[in-house]
């Protein structure tokens, strides 16, 4: 759990007041000297998932409370059954984690102060969910989807607040377009299942070839699809970005890729051009910010593509536009897979606002030996390393909701979606296990021509191993690549099971 430092507060308090060791906040926030301020943000390590529980002292008022663990009266009151804000030494209180209200009328406005006179900043629709940062004569003061505040009126909306029993996480969700007919769009996915989003990502824009300042846009759209897909999000409370990639350039391939990027990050004439167009991509279709998805990298141009991303984030943060990057897995400083060499963690960590970890590479790549796209193995592995190179809440981890059918026999494989995985099993009457060492299911099956296949991909159990390793390391949540191709009960295991946050 994350914990706001208080005046007054030492390590070893804290850590007593959480049931820990100050050697390990120290270690788990990467603390020299024992050495902390106010208003620091600290990760606690808890050892379960446990409620937060505080000791009424002489001189304390739920105001200071709520204060002290970045929270409000209203919260600790409804959590907490409470009738008066009277409080009694030695009370115990459990503290809210997470509040938000949820829109209960078909729209809502959202208004730039508590007061219906005041301009309106945004609409949302029935079910649009809002975090809540603070309570003022009937209205709850509101994060939006573009990291301004709102406020709105208490009656449109039904208040809901959390202690940390159950899971609380960002989920980003990937969308693309359809990739054939057993590849479908991300569209019925994402509008079906906005209350459980907390973020979208559209893959739909690429680095021109041509010219890699510019950005093109990757398969057959219009401006009025995007402009469709930026509503839906933002009426319900959602970010959404462009995700600008260098992926699958024909005739090419990976060398093309590489190419183009070289020449991208070859001058800062280059690299500030194409900061300055990613604003205007933006602004265009009023995205919220973007994701750069830069995959196949010379190591030579490592030095230069860090400086990219500062150059981006440059250009973004004064006006307010969020940064996202994906980057490929790695484990260590050495080197340890040309894929992920040039990617220095700790220069782009500094530029972003979020480091989307792509972890869906430990198997399936051409030549790879049968396994799961991401074990949680794999996962904690990459991801402990990812956070001692930045603060660990810009970390989200980017999960595999597909798998790869592994023919043995051959040595090929081929990429599955949840349903094709099913069908599959159903087809040649073979057992599904979950493989508890990786937490994956998977089974095994010998098609017509005598050939041997594991089938390897992830379903909502293997979703939920995930998000509990996010939470425990204290990244905020998951990324899905990509809606469409899930296990339908994710949806069902989010709803019943985690509380999906808004991006804060």
């Amino acid at each position: 759990m994350w914990y706001t430092v208080q005046p007054g507060d030492t390590l070893f308090s804290i850590s007593q007041r959480f049931g820990t060791s100050v050697e390990q906040i120290t270690s788990a926030n990467q603390i020299a000297n024992q050495l902390i301020y106010i208003g620091q943000n600290l990760f606690i390590p808890l050892q379960e998932r446990q409620q937060t529980v505080y000791t009424v002292k002489p001189g304390d008022s739920i105001y200071l409370i709520a204060r002290r663990y970045n929270t409000t009266v209203e919260s600790i009151v409804a959590l907490n059954n409470l009738t008066t804000t009277s409080l009694t030494v030695g009370q115990q209180l459990i503290i809210p984690q997470y509040t938000e209200v949820q829109v209960k009328v078909d729209t809502a406005n959202i208004r730039r102060g508590p007061n219906t006179n005041t301009p309106v900043e945004a609409r949302m629709v029935r079910g649009a969910r809002l975090p809540v940062l603070g309570t003022r004569d009937g209205w709850y003061k509101v994060r939006l989807f573009n990291g301004r505040d709102g406020w709105i009126l208490e009656d449109l909306v039904d208040f809901y607040t959390y202690s940390g029993r159950r899971p609380i996480t960002e989920i980003f969700g990937f969308y693309t377009l359809e990739e054939g007919p057993a590849l479908p769009s991300s569209f019925s996915s994402f509008v079906n299942n906005t209350t459980l989003l907390s973020e979208l990502g559209l893959f739909m824009f690429r680095i021109d070839r041509n010219n890699p300042t510019q950005i093109e846009k990757f398969g057959t759209f219009s401006d009025r699809d995007v402009e469709t897909l930026v509503a839906i999000a933002h009426r319900n409370n959602i970010k959404i970005l462009p995700v600008v990639h260098n992926l699958l350039y024909r005739p090419g391939g990976v060398t093309a890729s590489k190419d183009v990027v070289k020449q991208l990050v070859s001058t800062q004439q280059n690299r500030r051009a194409f900061a300055q167009n990613l604003v205007r991509l933006i602004e265009r279709y009023n995205f919220d910010g973007v994701n750069i998805d830069i995959e196949d990298v010379y190591i030579e141009d490592s030095p230069r593509l860090s400086l990219l991303y500062a150059e981006i984030a440059n250009a973004l943060r004064p006006k307010g536009y969020y940064f996202s990057a994906s980057v490929p897995a790695r484990v260590s400083d050495q080197p340890f897979n040309p894929f992920s060499d040039p990617f220095n963690y700790s220069a782009i960590g500094r530029a972003v606002d979020q480091f989307a970890v792509m972890l869906y590479n430990e198997h399936g790549w051409p030549g790879s030996p049968p396994g799961p796209p991401v074990s949680i193995g794999w996962m904690e592995r990459v991801l402990r390393y990812t956070i001692t190179k930045m603060p660990r809440q810009k970390v989200i981890a980017a999960v595999s909701v597909f798998g790869f059918d592994f023919n043995i026999t051959t040595g090929r494989n081929r990429y599955v979606t949840y349903e094709m995985a099913t069908q599959l099993a159903d087809k040649y009457n073979s057992t599904i296990i979950f493989d508890e060492r990786t937490k994956t299911p998977m089974f095994t099956y010998t098609d017509e021509q005598g050939d041997r296949h594991e089938v390897w991909y992830e379903n909502s159990q293997s979703i939920r191993a995930k998000i509990d390793l996010a939470e425990e390391l204290g990244i905020s949540g998951l990324a899905l690549w990509r809606l469409g191709m899930e296990d339908p009960n994710m949806w069902t295991m989010l709803s019943r099971d985690v509380v999906v946050k808004k991006i804060i």
